[in-house]
């Protein structure tokens, strides 16, 4: 209690002498310097984790180690999340759409340390996913949980996440424009100006954090080596196109892998028999081992033989061809194996794979162009970056994060050009195949996401469940329409149901369907409910979704329909109960506004 009671004088303290405007700005400042820390404390024991289980491998042979690191990462993972953790995995950006949208922007307390503790472990063994995802989760329930522990309303604490998730991004690449951009093109909807600077003090404030505690120690960074010339702008071209279709590549296969692994029930058999895989893998691919960053830094700086490192190719690391074909491999076996470590129980996300991917996907286009044709002189490195920033706008659906992060890390705007243009036709390239991103796609489907529709978001808040009317007096089948009689001097509706002894309804009868014979005593003595009721137009059930419902008003035409659950009957939904709610809905948001 005494906790407690520090807290209560503490917010009444702030009410009389903090506004509402400047303390959600101090709270941006700290939410944003926790994601900071978190985002360090995570990449340090990645590092770590790896730098112990790698001390002993050979650079010029093949390691057998990579049958085993991989698959004891996941089972580990596996364990501490079902046994400790007590929670499912999966895609954790997901999980934060889907808090905001359905469930009031509130995230378990437990997510601030759950995904640190689960993606060390994964990507620190090998697992073929990145740490972004993690960390924006992280971010995110920092943001939410504050938010909650000083009692802001659900648009205070949507932004707190938006905050945490700028502050996270920023300080795991040290690119605050790209953290600020990413929250507001992934996670938050609808953004304005007075929204816009607590984000940007989160994101500040966590590449403040991160530089002071690493300095230029990030995640990836390179200084950029050539100049874009306008005469390739045909290859870009190109690349964009190829970009896309490798996103939605990349989004397919991870749809089916993970669709695969979720058939198999047995959480054990599925780490087990996943983990042999992406062991196998890796085995034959090394670069595919872990977020993959060192092999786009060996391909930006023109050591490509790097990449045949600890494999079985790398004898003939001399030979162009080789490398080509190997790289092609990798492209193809990348999502395979990143979708193999999330289906199979792992821990990560799909941003780092996007960005692997999209670099390798550069290099071998370009070198594949310049080994066709050798007269062509094409930027090895311009185009390994600005596939990054291609691949990630297709399968992220975030075309500005991309290029905007690519722009950061190589501390320039000098591709602006290419990445912009590279991007653009990548993100038009899958939409046309793809309308939702991997984060969102399973979400809009289900109806617990929907994206730039503020109507249709405001009605997909509104549990039926909580404004079905049971105040409607039912009659049983067999009863006569005297019975009925009976019950309309007692009851305010005009809708009956007809119940039997199960529970069932049979049917309805309305005032208006016994107003002519309610008058004739002897008709009505004689006529049974049964032969007089009729069927509903349509039913609903109580858990079923908003828009769902409302399809079946306007497809029925009625104003009145019965809630089914399990053949049982449970009452009446209203468009009347439906309007009041959303309008409700709709003058608190603009009041928390």
């Amino acid at each position: 209690m005494r906790g407690n009671d520090v807290l209560l004088k503490f917010l009444i303290w702030r009410l009389r002498n903090i506004s509402d405007k400047n303390f959600i700005l101090i709270l941006a400042g700290i939410v944003g310097a926790i994601a900071g820390i978190a985002a360090v404390v995570l990449k340090s024991s990645v590092h770590f984790i790896q730098r112990l289980l790698e001390r002993n491998f050979y650079l010029y042979d093949i390691n057998f180690s990579y049958l085993v690191y991989p698959l004891i990462g996941i089972v580990i993972t596996l364990v501490i999340s079902k046994y400790v953790l007590k929670e499912k995995l999966g895609h954790g950006i997901t999980h934060v759409l889907y808090s905001i949208s359905k469930n009031s922007s509130i995230i378990k307390r437990s997510k601030m340390y759950s995904r640190m503790i689960t993606s060390a472990i994964t990507v620190g063994f090998g697992g073929s996913v990145g740490l972004e995802a993690p960390i924006v989760v992280t971010g995110s329930a920092i943001g939410s949980n504050i938010a909650q522990l000083v009692h802001l309303n659900y648009k205070k604490r949507t932004l707190l996440i938006g905050c945490g998730t700028a502050g996270a991004i920023s300080a795991i690449f040290n690119s605050p424009v790209a953290g600020v951009i990413f929250a507001i093109e992934v996670i938050l909807a609808d953004v304005t100006i007075s929204l816009f600077i607590p984000i940007l003090i989160a994101s500040v404030t966590g590449s403040l954090v991160s530089k002071t505690l690493l300095g230029n120690d990030i995640l990836f960074s390179f200084q950029l080596k050539d100049s874009f010339t306008a005469a390739d702008t045909p290859y870009y071209i190109l690349l964009g196109v190829a970009c896309g279709l490798v996103s939605l590549y990349f989004t397919r296969l991870t749809y089916f892998v993970e669709g695969k692994l979720s058939g198999i029930n047995n959480d054990f058999n599925r780490a087990l028999m996943g983990g042999a895989a992406l062991a196998l893998i890796i085995l034959i691919l090394p670069p595919i081992y872990g977020e993959g960053y060192e092999t786009i830094k060996s391909l930006l700086n023109g050591n490509e033989d790097e990449v045949l490192q600890r494999s079985l190719f790398y004898g003939l690391r001399e030979n162009g061809l080789i490398i080509i074909f190997f790289l092609f491999a990798v492209m193809l076996l990348k999502p395979i194996a990143s979708a193999t470590t999330i289906g199979a129980g792992g821990s990560g996300g799909i941003f780092a794979p996007s960005l692997f991917l999209g670099g390798v996907t550069g290099y071998f286009y370009a070198r594949t162009i310049t080994q066709v044709f050798p007269f062509t002189n094409l930027s090895l490195s311009n185009f390994t970056l600005v596939g990054m920033c291609g691949v990630m706008s297709g399968v992220l659906h975030a075309p500005l994060t991309a290029i905007f992060l690519i722009a950061e890390i190589t501390s320039g705007y000098t591709l602006f050009v290419p990445l912009m243009l590279v991007s653009a036709i990548s993100y038009s390239t899958i939409s046309y195949f793809e309308k939702y991103s991997i984060y969102t796609k399973h979400l809009v489907e289900k109806g617990d996401l929907i994206p730039n529709d503020k109507d249709r978001l405001v009605l997909s808040q509104i549990l039926l469940e909580k404004i079905v009317e049971t105040d409607l007096l039912t009659i049983h089948p067999n009863a006569t329409l005297d019975d009925l009689v009976k019950l309309v001097r007692k009851s305010r509706r005009n809708i009956f149901p007809v119940v039997n002894d199960l529970g069932e309804l049979e049917g309805i009868i309305t005032l208006d369907d016994v107003r002519e014979i309610m008058f004739n005593e002897e008709a009505r003595k004689s006529i049974i409910v049964r032969t007089w009721m009729t069927p509903p137009p349509a039913f609903v059930s109580s858990n079923e979704k908003m828009q769902s419902v409302m399809n079946k008003f306007e497809i029925s035409q009625a104003w009145n329909l019965p809630v089914i659950d399990d053949g049982k009957y449970i009452g009446f939904v209203s468009k009347s109960s439906i309007f009041s709610a959303y309008r409700s809905k709709l003058i608190r948001q603009n009041q928390e506004e």
